[in-house]
């Protein structure tokens, strides 16, 4: 069972979450794409902290025996996803750099020869 503290914290984060994601999208600083997981993480947050049966359920149908310990053991699990879908992503993007560049050098290479 969780604690009114504890799902009054819970609230007040995922609101302040969710306001910082909006005014990070508004200020273009954040695609909303990527603000779809935070957002997301946040209603999820609230759904446990207003329905605290509902993360009642999740932990006894886990196995665990203490909500708090079922609601960090679910932060980490989604904060590790979202650490590996971004590696997944930089590695990607790292690729792409590569290709961009050594098509540059090319091109560079290309012009110079043109040049002379």
């Amino acid at each position: 069972m969780m604690t009114i503290t504890l799902r009054i914290a819970l609230i007040l984060v995922s609101l302040g979450t969710f306001a910082m994601i909006m005014r990070k999208i508004r200020q273009s600083r954040m695609q909303i794409e990527s603000a779809i997981f935070w957002i997301v993480l946040a209603l999820v947050l609230v759904v446990y902290s207003v329905f605290p049966k509902v993360a009642d359920a999740c932990a006894s149908l886990l196995g665990i025996y203490a909500t708090t310990n079922f609601l960090f053991l679910f932060a980490i699990f989604v904060l590790i996803l979202k650490v590996f879908f971004m590696s997944i992503h930089i590695s990607q993007l790292e690729s792409k750099i590569k290709e961009l560049v050594q098509a540059m050098a090319l091109e560079e290479k290309k012009y110079e020869e043109e040049k002379h």
